[in-house]
């Protein structure tokens, strides 16, 4: 299956440039642009599969580029996501009414946003809802359902746990830091220490049972998971 496409319009490049590192994690092809004007005229060109669009920008604002996006033939049917920092209701209703599907205000969770992404790109193409499910051998991550088998055994997890064996499973026989763990599983959460990830991974080994022995520690560095059980 081919891999989606996102756009990404918004005037704070330091943003912009978190936001294309963190989908691109996700396995999503990324383009930016940082004016609505540009952004309006990639979005008509290239057709992405999505668009996250920020509401307030100079010249062509988020609600201008979503109406002319809405207006033609080509991208009338394209996903729109707004960011912005609006919270007022009536904001929200505005860029609702005015065609988008989805309204994050800043500032946002980098989880937040990819959970919304993940849902909006589901709803637009069911063929990619079993992308959500997540098989290597006995183990089946239910994604959307936050369910764990091994074989036919459900494995209760907590919530990072769960996240972190998501991280380490979509990313088979990588090796990860403990800081790539806290920042891509679990959203540079301050609470969390790189002592804590040692914890949270001996509890996954003891609840995976037979499967503990794919989630393999280097030493000094982190941790993997193995498609084999082996270095």
């Amino acid at each position: 299956m081919s891999r989606s496409t996102v756009l990404v319009i918004d005037d704070e490049k330091d943003l912009l440039e978190l936001v294309r590192y963190n989908l691109e994690k996700e396995h999503l092809d990324v383009i930016t642009a940082t004016d609505g004007q540009a952004g309006l005229e990639i979005g008509l060109k290239h057709k992405p599969d999505l668009v996250l669009l920020d509401l307030m920008m100079p010249g062509m604002n988020g609600l201008e580029v979503c109406k002319q996006l809405r207006s033609d033939a080509r991208t009338k049917r394209v996903p729109i996501i707004m960011l912005t920092a609006k919270a007022a209701e009536t904001d929200k209703i505005v860029g609702l009414e005015m065609g988008a599907d989805d309204y994050i205000v800043k500032p946002f969770s980098v989880r937040e946003l990819l959970a919304r992404v993940r849902a909006v790109l589901r709803r637009s193409n069911p063929e990619a809802a079993e992308e959500d499910i997540i098989r290597r051998g006995h183990l089946t991550i239910d994604i959307p359902r936050h369910e764990v088998t091994w074989g036919s055994q459900p494995i209760q997890l907590t919530a990072t746990e769960f996240r972190i064996l998501e991280f380490l499973v979509t990313r088979p026989n990588r090796v990860n830091s403990r800081d790539d763990i806290i920042n891509g599983a679990l959203d540079r959460d301050e609470s969390i220490y790189d002592r804590t990830i040692d914890v949270h991974i001996t509890a996954l080994r003891k609840k995976l049972g037979p499967g503990a022995k794919h989630i393999l520690t280097v030493r000094g560095f982190g941790y993997k998971w193995s498609e084999t059980g082996e270095v």
